[in-house]
């Protein structure tokens, strides 16, 4: 499977990829248990096509539909990586334009400790818990902020992690396993924000 990283290209390649899946899994529709989806904050255009070929994949297999935070699907990718002894903060960060992220903290156990927000970074930003913990900043959203929040002895940044549908997996599953279903007919994306329409610059 390919690894993609670039904006603005869902709708051309998400069913493509949905069949190179199969293949290579020498799976069929039919085997599907369930099917996962990010279900935000995030892109508006990438939310809005993956949730829907979610959802059309559901209703016409007759699946339940699994939907997992992205910051939390994040951290999960993550936590997966760290050889940590338990004190460092993760802070999974998604570029929302301009010193504006989408973020969130948990623990490396995956338990979150702040709720998802969008946040306006300054040089102001988690100062109350930088002062004291070590704080793991990653994600696209992560690099802007590295001028600002480096000054703190306590931050740190990976500035190379890349999302990941695998990163929904062990949260899927346990819901999965608590047939913590949702609604298919009235699931909406967690925009966290109002989606605001930009002139298309020729």
């Amino acid at each position: 499977m390919k690894e993609l990283n670039e904006r603005n290209i869902h709708a051309e390649v998400i069913t493509v990829f949905i069949e190179e899946l199969f293949k290579t899994a020498s799976k069929t529709y039919q085997d599907l248990d369930a099917v996962a989806v990010s279900s935000g904050p995030g892109s508006y255009t990438g939310l809005r096509i993956g949730v829907s070929t979610a959802k059309g994949l559901c209703y016409a297999l007759d699946k339940p539909l699994i939907g997992i935070e992205t910051m939390q699907a994040m951290a999960d990718g993550m936590a997966a990586k760290l050889t940590d002894d338990g004190s460092t903060l993760l802070c999974p960060m998604i570029d929302a334009r301009r010193m504006e992220v989408y973020t969130a903290l948990f623990d490396v156990k995956g338990n979150r400790t702040r709720p998802t927000s969008a946040e306006i970074i300054d040089e102001h930003s988690f100062a109350d818990i930088l002062q004291s913990q070590e704080v793991l900043f990653f994600g696209d959203g992560a690099e802007k902020c590295k001028e600002l929040l480096g000054r703190y002895p306590n931050a740190r940044f990976d500035t190379g992690f890349i999302n990941s549908a695998v990163h929904l997996a062990a949260a899927a599953q346990q819901k999965l396993n608590a047939l913590a279903f949702e609604d298919v007919a009235y699931f909406e994306p967690f925009y966290l924000k109002d989606f605001i329409a930009g002139k298309k610059v020729l």
